[in-house]
């Protein structure tokens, strides 16, 4: 296999890299689209394309969805439990020996830093092991009817699966979503973002390798209006998972309502970081700093508001902004601190948020511009950014960014620090920062999100549940939760005297 060195010469050489997929992979092949048209990727370090893909249409997407009908009905669903096991354990170990191709690809295509590519890469390794474990332990119930009487419930799978993948988190996504639906019994048909198509593709290609059936896992890629919605509109999908905006989410709850289709939805976020006088201070510095700048701001559990008691504000500002001015910007294969945002689109977005915050008088306590990566002079920037002092109603305290921007509010004490946190639309994750585990159990309960993080910001992994509240969504991926999205129960009794 190609090292990282390997490949990034090869970008340096030639801007792209031969080992990039070309077609939708369906029924275990990379096949040709209805309509021979492609797409540009691009490079965010650069702001240049590196490569082309397949631009999808209603029938690849129909040829897919039935692909994986076929194979749901024929194949995978009645495979025994542990048979799938192997294959998604052998699964964890090719995307391992594949590490350096999938991570490069990623950071070429998301833009983020090579070290978290590296990151996602593992990760997404870590999440084929767990469901492989959990393939021959998803058990039912059995219920006390009396001794006339026998009943239990089963776990079926739900039957085809649809994957909307956002271009933040491209393999992980995808990961979260193919194990548990695969491990379940059930077979996926994945659309990924148009700006990073490339990881899903070679996942899918892995799995095959790995022992999966044809037609078990397809992808299919394009644009949102022209394969994203066929697929969540398909009358043959029996569940779709999303991850994307509140917008796009709402039309996918829609078109999922004619065929009465199950949804997953993994929406926005503008989770707050209390941080509270108490709190270990160089703990939570480093916390607030990585929960706001990992992948240039770009998560949807991002930390992206600090919510902070008043009598620790100015110092602890004060060390923020100087940790973010040595933070140093780049390409993600030079292994930056922060990369590049996804496209000139995003960016040109996150830079009205804060240029209507300046024309509204607010505080910019670093940061605040458009730039560029100091050795090339290209690529899509947005210098790590601190917006001091913002009001409960502004709308950086209350709308995603999704970029490297924090917006600090500052809290009279944990009461107002709650008030605060809870003050907004959405309520996907928080994280609190104090000395005080009692306070941190109690805040704990009361903040209005799907998953809270205690002296540790984005703490936990795959084991975890993850999910939103509010405006973030509902439904829940990762652990065992994951895997129940991904079933139906039932139930069976029988007079047996």
């Amino acid at each position: 296999m190609p090292t990282a060195s390997d490949l990034m010469q090869e970008y340096t050489e030639t801007g792209t890299l031969t080992a990039l997929p070309l077609g939708h992979f369906i029924d275990g092949i990379f096949t040709q689209p209805s309509h021979n048209r492609s797409m540009e990727s691009f490079d965010p370090g650069r702001g240049e394309a590196f490569a082309r893909f397949t631009a999808g249409t209603a029938e690849d997407v129909d040829q897919a969805v039935r692909s994986a009908r076929q194979a749901f009905e024929t194949v995978w669903r009645d495979m025994a439990p542990v048979e799938r096991a192997r294959i998604l354990q052998k699964t964890s170990e090719l995307i391992l020996e594949n590490l350096d191709l999938l991570a490069v690809t990623e950071s070429l295509d998301s833009g983020k830093p090579l070290q978290e590519a590296m990151g996602d890469v593992r990760g997404a390794a870590r999440t084929f092991e767990y469901y492989a474990g959990a393939c021959d332990k998803l058990q039912g119930d059995s219920f006390p009817l009396g001794p006339n009487y026998i009943g239990y419930a089963i776990h079926e799978p739900v039957g085809v699966t649809a994957h909307i993948i956002p271009w933040n988190f491209p393999i992980s996504t995808a990961a979260r979503g193919f194990a548990p639906a695969l491990a379940a019994g059930c077979t996926v048909v994945a659309k990924p973002a148009e700006q990073t198509p490339f990881t899903a593709l070679l996942l899918a290609k892995i799995l095959f390798d790995a022992g999966l059936p044809a037609g078990v896992c397809n992808v299919v890629t394009g644009t949102g209006p022209e394969t994203g919605a066929p697929l969540t509109s398909h009358p043959l999908v029996d569940h779709i998972t999303f991850t994307g905006s509140v917008q796009t989410g709402r039309a996918v709850m829609k078109a999922a309502a004619d065929d009465i289709t199950r949804v997953v939805l993994e929406l926005g976020g503008k989770s707050p970081v209390v941080v509270l006088a108490d709190c270990d201070r160089a703990q939570a510095i480093d916390g607030v700093l990585g929960a706001i700048y990992e992948n240039a701001g770009q998560i949807c559990s991002a930390g992206s508001r600090l919510v902070i008691e008043k009598s620790i504000h100015e110092e602890f500002v004060a060390e923020l902004v100087s940790r973010v001015e040595a933070l140093r910007l780049g390409h993600g294969l030079g292994e930056p601190d922060v990369g590049p945002v996804n496209s000139a689109e995003h960016l040109a977005k996150i830079a009205g948020f804060v240029d209507r915050a300046k024309a509204r008088g607010a505080t910019i306590a670093v940061g605040g511009s458009i730039t560029q990566d100091p050795a090339t002079g290209k690529g899509w920037f947005f210098e790590p950014t601190i917006v001091d002092a913002v009001s409960a109603d502004d709308e950086l305290a209350q709308e995603e960014i999704f970029g490297p921007v924090l917006t600090v509010q500052v809290a009279e004490d944990a009461d107002h620090a709650l008030e605060l946190a809870n003050d907004c639309q959405y309520g996907l994750v928080a994280g609190i920062y104090t000395s005080d585990f009692a306070k941190a159990h109690q805040l704990a309960r009361k903040i209005d999100a799907g998953q809270i993080y205690i002296n540790e910001y984005f703490a936990g992994g795959i084991e975890v549940p993850f999910g939103g509240n509010k405006k973030s969504g509902f439904g829940r991926e990762k652990g065992l939760e994951g895997l129940k999205s991904y079933c139906k129960t039932k139930s069976i009794a029988a007079r047996i005297a």
